[in-house]
């Protein structure tokens, strides 16, 4: 039995191929730009923690205000693991996504020679880095969600921290 090219296309329409390329790449790009933000986020955490380090080393250990920034260190410690395990979660779905798309362009193209088996092959394939690739950009972003909300509470927990060293300051004078 022959196999004719546009029988595998969306409806024998030669952009079909164009629509299963495009679809990961633009996810590609969504997960750069998500990767790009996460490692922006990573570095403000570890200039935060130098700071807080330099703060730490500088005040008295059996000081009140020493508790709260050791609780903020812990605190970044904490964001830290979180962001480092998002990008690898993000990358891990920026190859994936980038395999998905050279994988539907050999798809295409085993598609145009008629090979039936190779194009089930290659489908099936890119359709799996491609689902692999979406559950893990969810999960990248389901773990930013969570250092957000920790980033948040830290500062709640800073802007408390000052205000108490201010009542502080207030009643010594």
């Amino acid at each position: 039995m022959i196999y004719v090219a546009g029988e595998y296309t969306a409806g024998g329409n030669p952009f079909g191929v164009l629509t299963a390329v495009v679809a990961p790449a633009i996810l590609t790009n969504a997960c750069s730009v998500l990767a790009l933000g996460t490692s922006n986020r990573l570095a403000r955490v570890v200039d935060r923690t130098r700071v807080v380090a330099r703060e730490l080393a500088a005040i008295d250990p059996a000081g009140v205000t020493y508790q709260s920034w050791a609780g903020q260190l812990a605190g970044l410690h904490v964001r830290t693991q979180l962001l480092v395990k998002a990008l690898r979660v993000i990358y891990g779905s920026l190859g994936l996504f980038a395999m998905a798309a050279l994988v539907s362009v050999v798809g295409s193209i085993v598609t145009y020679y008629g090979q039936r088996l190779l194009f089930q092959l290659t489908a099936g394939l890119a359709l799996l880095a491609g689902a692999v690739a979406v559950a893990g950009l969810a999960s990248g972003c389901a773990l930013m969600v969570h250092e957000t909300r920790l980033a948040v509470q830290n500062l709640a927990d800073e802007a408390k921290m000052y205000a108490r060293l201010q009542r502080e300051m207030a009643r010594d004078t």
